[in-house]
């Protein structure tokens, strides 16, 4: 025997299962490309009507001028690689750095064009150009809409407003420049305003404009907190300047203006040395050239009046030698002042050495002490920028703090030593010029007087000299001090970042399709109705007979008056199954039942029973619905006697079995509503009732109560030769069907067959979910060949087709409406 592989069948089941699930939620695509089509056109007004914004972003470098005696003296520092970017971060972000670059920018007047759409900022396509006198009391941030009349004249007013401004609650402004004409060039000047207005491009007249004026304060809070500043990557000292603009220029010119501004901040910083010592050697030039002046003119007038035209070489080389000491003990004095002023900063404690003159000024080429107090300087410079945007506790302040500390340590051991020093080396030069002063008192009294005046004269000669050396040395190094830091990549082209309208469409198709979607799986799993055949073969256990569609006709006879619809083939092929199941009856017995009301019960049996009697059977159905007659009003027949009154005993059997206009067909009334409707359907006169109809017709239908409400009808069900179960589409509770499973499953009841009733437009009906027996067909509504068989539901179909053009909403909604 060849074995069964399971697993195919397995794979054929779950290919069977996306099949079903993708048809199950792909019929609603009217819904998907509404609500696409919905949210394409709200992003694209979106983009409409919203300002583009841009990410502009530039790059410098920052270099690390640490020297290494203060990485020597920092033993916390020794191995690292002296990258320490927040100081030049924050500095790049204060206010005051903002202040400098907007100095340089034009950005204290906005111009927009006049639109209705959305605000465009013009920038440097503005045909004006307004100057602000910011000393005068100036109103801002209020628009001012503007008219060019000519190339010499424009109109001012107040800006208009439309519904969509929500900012109508705006002051006025100043309302006494309004609706007056100016001429370019002219000072307007009020007591809340004072401006002139510069036209740049004549071509744009009778161009209407919008301008407000901005703050410069308020500019200097805003562009501070909108640059954005980042290291480039964790190993460089590169750093990437961003700001988001909805100007792409502006935002260039800013980022741009700030870089050069810290560049020029940074080589100033670097040039206080040389103008402080620049500014101490044009005070000392001051004193030595009035002094050498005097001494020029003591000396020419002494060798006037004492006709001294010539000494002895004698006198000569000592002066010589008296000349170079004098020298050497000025450079001493200068550099004893020089120690001294630095151990006074030392002993002071001071934090800034901003004023400190640098060694190699004095002639003191002692390279330790050179590069102690260049550490030093630039460690007040650091600290200095860093102050400017954080407090004195901030952590990067203490550790400049910490190593300025050290350095000073060292710097004031060095100065003490130095002065310890120069002083023996002044005690030894003034020895040598006490010995050379006794020389001098043996020549004579003109000769000596006059050495005395030609000593002091050359004095301030070298000295005047050797300043004017240092001077031009100091104006040559600042001439040709650069900054440290660079611009590696100037700002140039923005970058989009809001609204990303790829984004935003790819967006929208999703959500057109995931709301919907979503949606119709919400109701799914709230709506406990059964939906289709698969759903019933779920929870509904029992063999299904037959399937009836939806009737959309305007009667409960269907199968009588329109014989050709496909609602009265699928009671023939409902009765072919039927009568394949009992041929061994004579007469065939069939009860009608379902869950609960409405799901079609009764208009089953009447039109099985109608089908049954255009067979050539004699057929009767039974209204045995004793608490909701409807039978009776179906064949315009009123309940006076029927069912319930034969049971109390008022009536015979032949007087209610009434005859109907269609040959083969008769029908029973249930009757007046009786107080005891399940007592009288147990009694014994039911049992003899049906033996007598049994002896009459071939086919006797009883439509009974509904099963999940009543208990009379599971006893009437054993009575019966077939027993049929109706379920209706989106209306059976999957709940109800658990007594009909359970006394299914236990036996209690036998011979019972589904009917699954009002099947409407299906839309994934796949072979394979049909079950029972005989044919059990689904005549769709979209099946045209049906159509041209069943003539009559031709001009039905058309009109529906006519009707759901002219309202495709409606039918939309009724395809999300949970029944």
């Amino acid at each position: 025997m060849e074995k069964l592989d399971l697993s195919q069948l397995d794979n054929e089941e779950k290919a069977l299962e996306i099949r079903y699930v993708i048809a199950k939620y792909i019929r609603y695509w009217p819904w998907y490309l509404f609500f696409i089509t919905l949210f394409l056109i709200a992003t694209f007004l979106f983009h409409r009507y919203t300002v583009d914004e841009y990410e502009v972003s530039g790059s410098m470098v920052i270099k690390t001028n640490t020297s290494p005696e203060a990485r020597i003296l920092d033993r916390s520092n020794i191995f690292s690689t002296g990258l320490n970017l927040e100081n030049d971060i924050l500095r790049l972000k204060s206010k005051g750095l903002a202040r400098e670059a907007l100095k340089k920018l034009h950005f204290d007047v906005e111009y927009y064009a006049k639109t209705n759409i959305k605000a465009i900022e013009l920038y440097d396509r503005s045909p004006i150009r307004i100057e602000v006198d910011w000393n005068h009391f100036q109103i801002s941030d209020v628009p001012i809409q503007m008219e060019i009349l000519s190339e010499q004249t424009f109109k001012l007013a107040q800006e208009e407003t439309s519904i969509m401004d929500f900012n109508s609650a705006m002051a006025a402004g100043d309302e006494s420049i309004y609706n007056k004409t100016y001429s370019f060039g002219e000072e307007i000047q009020t007591a809340k305003s004072k401006f002139i207005v510069h036209l740049v491009n004549p071509g744009r007249i009778n161009e209407q404009l919008v301008f407000k004026f901005r703050n410069p304060s308020s500019l200097e809070d805003t562009y501070s907190r909108s640059i954005q500043v980042n290291l480039q990557n964790e190993y460089s000292s590169v750093l990437r300047l961003s700001t988001t603009t909805k100007v792409v220029e502006k935002g260039r010119d800013y980022i741009n203006a700030v870089m050069e501004s810290y560049i020029a901040y940074d080589l100033s910083e670097k040039n206080k040395i040389q103008e402080n010592t620049l500014a101490f050697i044009e005070e000392q030039l001051g004193f030595l050239e009035d002094s050498l002046q005097q001494k020029e003119r003591e000396l020419q007038n002494f060798k006037v009046e004492n006709k001294l035209l010539d000494v002895s070489a004698e006198f000569s080389n000592i002066l010589g030698k008296m000349n170079n000491l004098d020298e050497m003990n000025s450079e001493i004095d200068y550099q004893l002042e020089y120690f001294e002023q630095i151990r006074s900063y030392m002993e002071q404690k001071s934090k800034d050495f901003s004023d400190v003159i640098a060694p190699s000024v004095i002639g003191v080429p002692d390279p330790l002490l050179n590069g102690l107090i260049q550490t030093l300087v630039t460690l007040s410079q650091d600290r200095r920028k860093l102050l400017a945007t954080v407090n004195e506790n901030h952590p990067e302040v203490l550790k400049i703090d910490v190593q300025m500390e050290k350095v000073q340590d060292a710097l004031f051991e060095n100065v003490v030593n130095l002065i310890e020093n120069t002083k023996k080396k002044k005690s030894s030069i003034q020895r040598d010029i006490r010995f050379y002063d006794a020389e001098f008192a043996t020549l004579p009294e003109s000769e000596s007087e006059y050495s005395g005046i030609f000593r002091e004269f050359k004095l301030r000669e070298s000295l005047y000299t050797y300043l004017l050396e240092k001077r031009a040395e100091a104006g040559i190094a600042m001439a040709s001090n650069v900054s440290d830091n660079a611009i590696l990549d100037a700002a140039r082209r923005g970058t989009l970042i809001f609204p990303k309208k790829q984004q935003n469409y790819g967006l929208a198709i999703v959500l057109g399709l995931l709301l919907p979607f979503g949606f119709v799986v919400v109701r799914d799993i709230f709506d406990d109705t059964i939906k289709d055949q698969r759903d019933l073969k779920k929870h509904f256990m029992i063999p299904q007979l037959g399937i009836v569609g939806y009737s959309h006709k305007d009667t409960n006879k269907v199968v009588l008056d329109f014989p050709k619809s496909a609602v009265a083939e699928s009671f023939r092929s409902l009765r072919s199954a039927i009568t394949y199941l009992a041929s061994g009856k004579n007469t065939k017995k069939i009860l009608v039942t379902s869950s609960v009301s409405g799901e079609g019960k009764t208009f089953t049996s009447l039109n099985l029973a109608s089908a049954m009697a255009l067979g050539s059977k004699r057929t009767v159905v039974v209204g045995g619905d004793l608490r909701r007659p409807k039978l009776a009003s179906y064949f315009g027949e009123s309940d006076r006697i029927g069912l319930s009154t034969y049971l109390i005993g008022k009536v015979e059997a032949d007087e209610i079995i009434l005859p109907t206009s269609h040959e083969n067909l008769w029908f029973v009334p249930s009757g007046v509503i009786p107080p005891n409707p399940a007592e009288l359907l147990q009694t014994p006169r039911l049992i003899e009732f049906l033996d007598y109809l049994e002896t009459q017709f071939d086919v006797v239908i009883f439509d009974t109560p509904p099963m999940g409400l009543v208990s009379e009808t599971i006893d009437l069900m054993r009575l019966f030769d077939i027993n049929l179960y109706v379920v209706r589409q989106d209306y059976t509770v999957k709940d109800h069907l658990v007594m009909i499973n359970d006394l299914f499953n236990n036996k209690q009841v036998k011979n019972v067959y589904g009917v699954f009733n009002g099947i409407l437009n299906s839309g994934y009906h796949y072979e394979g979910y049909n079950y029972g027996y005989g044919n059990t067909y689904l005549y769709s509504q979209n099946n045209k060949y049906m159509y041209n068989y069943y003539g009559d539901d031709l001009e039905a179909k058309k009109k529906s087709i006519k009707k759901s053009q002219r309202n495709i909403f409606q039918k939309l909604i009724k395809a999300f409406k949970v029944k």
